[in-house]
Formats: C-alpha cells, sequence, structure tokens
C-alpha cells in the first residue's frame, strides 16, 4: 500500500475540528505524552482551534465528564487499575482552549466522542463532512472517535503533532496501521493552512 499525499482544500463552511479530552485532569502539564509532550500537543491544538475559529468553522471541545462515576464504564479487564479521582476542575477544558469563544464543548462518558451525545447531530446539522481531530491519548479517544467517525461516514484528517499517547509505539502503530486507511495524516501547520 503506498501512501499519496494529495494537495488539499478543506472548505471552513463543511469541515470542523474535533478535539479530544484537552482537560485539566487528562492533558495536566508534566504528564509523560509521546512523541509529543503535553505542552506542544495544546500549543498545536491550539494553533488548530485559533484558525478555525478565524474561519468561521465549527469546533468542538471534547472532554470525558461524569457527575459521580455512575455512568462511566466498568468492564472485566486483565488490566488492574486504579479507581479514578475526580479532583475539582479535572474535566474542565485547559485554559489555552477554554478561551475561546463560539466552540461547541461536549461531554463524553467513554473513550470515543459519538457514542451517547449529540456529536453527530451537532455536526450533521452544519452540513459538516469532514472533521479533523486531534487530542489525547492517541490510541484512546482519538482512535475510538475516528472509527465512530468512519463508520459515520465521515472523512478525516488527523493532526499527528497535536496528538499523543502513553508510549511512541502505541502513537505510531495507531496512526500508520489505523489512520492511514481511514483519513489523511497532516501536521497541524497543515490542516491549518488547507483550511479556506
Amino acid at each position: 500500500m503506498e501512501n499519496v499525499k494529495e494537495p488539499e482544500e478543506l472548505n471552513a463552511a463543511t469541515t470542523a475540528l474535533v478535539v479530544i479530552d484537552l482537560q485539566n485532569g487528562i492533558a495536566s502539564t508534566g504528564r509523560e505524552l509521546h512523541p509529543y509532550p503535553v505542552e506542544q500537543v495544546i500549543r498545536n491544538a491550539d494553533n488548530l482551534v485559533k484558525a478555525f475559529t478565524e474561519k468561521g468553522a465549527f469546533v468542538v471541545l471534547v472532554r470525558v465528564s461524569t457527575l459521580d462515576g455512575k455512568d462511566m464504564l466498568k468492564p472485566k479487564t486483565d488490566l488492574q487499575v486504579s479507581p479514578p479521582q475526580y479532583p475539582e476542575g479535572w474535566d474542565q477544558i485547559v485554559p489555552e482552549l477554554a478561551k475561546y469563544q463560539g466552540t461547541y464543548t461536549l461531554a463524553k462518558h467513554q473513550w470515543g466522542a459519538f457514542f451517547g451525545t449529540d456529536l453527530d447531530l451537532q455536526l450533521r446539522r452544519r452540513g459538516i463532512r469532514t472533521i479533523v481531530l486531534c487530542g489525547i491519548s492517541t490510541s484512546i479517544g482519538v482512535d475510538t472517535t475516528a472509527r465512530e467517525a468512519y463508520q459515520l461516514g465521515y472523512d478525516q484528517v488527523f493532526a499527528e503533532d497535536a496528538m499523543g499517547a502513553s508510549s511512541r509505539e502505541e502513537h505510531e502503530f495507531v496512526c500508520k496501521t489505523i489512520f492511514s486507511r481511514i483519513g489523511r495524516i497532516r501536521t497541524s501547520a497543515e490542516a491549518a493552512a488547507s483550511l479556506t
């Protein structure tokens, strides 16, 4: 299979930016993220939000949230994980992105941003056909959302340097084996520059 990188334009009227889980409790300073540090992921996402809002494109800031933890999934797994802690403000969008007016903040209760939310409704009512996707984690929230979007028929552009995972291997595996099959992989600068 050959990678083809064609020149492209993203129409601001039919393209949305969807940012996954860049919130205080997940994108905290000092968190180890690969291959890009969390500060770079936030900075690149910030540049995307700025470009999209300036062009009047739809921006969705997705956060995972819960009232009391009872609406969160609790499957039986081989990996033992500690019960999550929900300190005050953990589910608030990071300040760098929260400052923008006119963005749509969406709360989800699982990895993907489509299941159990009104994201598909919000996009379709605005005539959105393409989403630019970024956030944390490449291999969990971004990947699950991307697979859901693929099954719903959206074209996708992945802003590769505005996302990260727990390891470089996780990030690269998802980008090379999944994202390249269901969309186009670009830098955040390329995605922003192609928006018309």
